[in-house]
């Protein structure tokens, strides 16, 4: 018996099956042909140089950190290697529950240790904090630049950022790289970390459209990042200061030559957490800046409604899962009918598309054996972040229940 005509009984069960499948469809394919843009626009070695300069402007380093211990004094004595004027930038670092030992050390590096006294707090209270001390003490600087406390950086790394914003840059996202590939999941996580470096920055700049924010090594122009930070609310620092930025037209530079090396996560239960945290800031941002979309497309705001459209979309492993999932599916209904199999190739199509997709976007140092083998690892991750679209919404169901 035909699986389908078993399945939904008479003709119109067959047009809601259609339609049901046209509509997951359009929403997968319009994602996968967004990336799918900017990806390809992503090709070739065009990378942005400014000019050298030999007037320094003034930096503030600001590093927040929990439970860093064992990390946050390498960062900073590799970052106190940069080929720029001591005298020129300050490190500060906001912390809660550090060591006496590590503070005293950061203090011997010149390092300005900044105590977090609240039971609860976020990156974003960090830096909020940091910022409130700078203002206290009434200390001046032109440029913010705000790291992780694993986060390491080449000795260019001040000087490359001090040309762009002498060329005319306010806001500059560096180029994030992974600094460890020692297990499956921390080689993913930082594929992962290529493709948004090619699709949402690279790509995007290609183009004439700001840069996203990724939550460390960018820098803002101080007066606007003391504006912005005073508006953020709790969580989601990147995706809340993107919205401001893109709202008042500022543009978020990318500098692709300018390297951040960050730690990713080594286990699968830290990916699980990593990603509930980044869909739940994902949806809330999205919602925080929707009410302003009328007047982003009235005022001709293209970046501001391009975020938009970004955060509306799922994540990548999703897009992947449910192509494959649709396309296997529709193929296994039954092979002799012809309606499964028309539904069926438009996924494979699909499929294949977003894997060409990937290809273009994750750089040539990434392709080797190790990938390979860590891609064993994508059907868990595919559950993980599934089941994390399930928990964000049963978390913000309960929410407006107690509202």
């Amino acid at each position: 018996m035909d699986f389908i005509n078993a399945l939904f009984g008479n003709d119109s069960g067959l047009q809601l099956f259609n339609l049901i499948d046209a509509i997951i469809f359009l929403f997968v394919a319009i994602a996968v042909l967004y990336l799918f843009i900017f990806a390809l626009k992503s090709l070739g070695d065009k990378i942005t140089k400014y000019p050298s300069t030999d007037q320094f402007y003034s930096y503030a380093v600001i590093i927040p950190a929990y439970n860093e211990d064992s990390v946050i004094l390498n960062s900073v004595k590799s970052f106190k290697k940069q080929n720029y004027p001591t005298e020129k930038y300050d490190i500060f670092v906001a912390t809660r529950h550090m060591s006496d030992e590590t503070v005293s050390a950061l203090t011997q590096e010149g390092v300005t240790v900044i105590p977090i006294l609240e039971p609860k707090t976020s990156k974003t209270r960090a830096l909020q904090l940091a910022n409130e001390y700078i203002e206290q003490n009434q200390l001046k600087y032109d440029i913010a630049v705000i790291l992780d406390a694993n986060n390491l950086v080449d000795p260019i790394f001040l000087k490359k950022i001090n040309d762009a914003f002498y060329a005319g840059c306010s806001a500059v996202q560096t180029h994030r790289v992974a600094k460890n590939a020692t297990s499956s999941i921390a080689i993913l996580d930082a594929v992962s970390e290529e493709i948004n470096n090619s699709i949402f920055r690279k790509g995007h700049t290609q183009l004439g459209l700001s840069s996203s924010l990724i939550g460390s090594g960018m820098a803002f122009d101080y007066d606007l990042f003391n504006k912005c930070i005073r508006e953020i609310k709790m969580g989601g620092f990147d995706k809340q200061m993107e919205v401001l930025l893109l709202k008042s037209n500022i543009y978020i530079e990318y500098l692709s030559d300018v390297y951040t090396y960050d730690e990713k996560v080594n286990k699968s239960s830290q990916f699980y957490s990593q990603r509930k945290r980044w869909v739940s800031s994902q949806f809330s941002s999205f919602y925080f800046g929707l009410l302003s979309l009328p007047r982003a497309i009235l005022s001709g705001n293209v970046d501001y409604c391009n975020k938009l459209i970004q955060w509306a979309m799922p994540p990548r492993v999703i897009l992947l899962g449910l192509s494959l999932l649709f396309a296997v599916l529709l193929t296994l209904l039954d092979v002799s009918n012809s309606f499964a199999t028309i539904l069926s190739i438009k996924w494979w199509c699909l499929f294949i598309l977003l894997l060409l997709t990937f290809s273009m976007a994750v750089p040539d140092y990434l392709i080797n054996s190790k990938l390979v083998k860590a891609t064993i690892k994508i059907p868990l991750l595919f559950l993980m972040m599934f089941a994390n679209l399930f928990r964000v919404f049963s978390k913000n169901n309960r929410e407006d229940e107690k509202k």
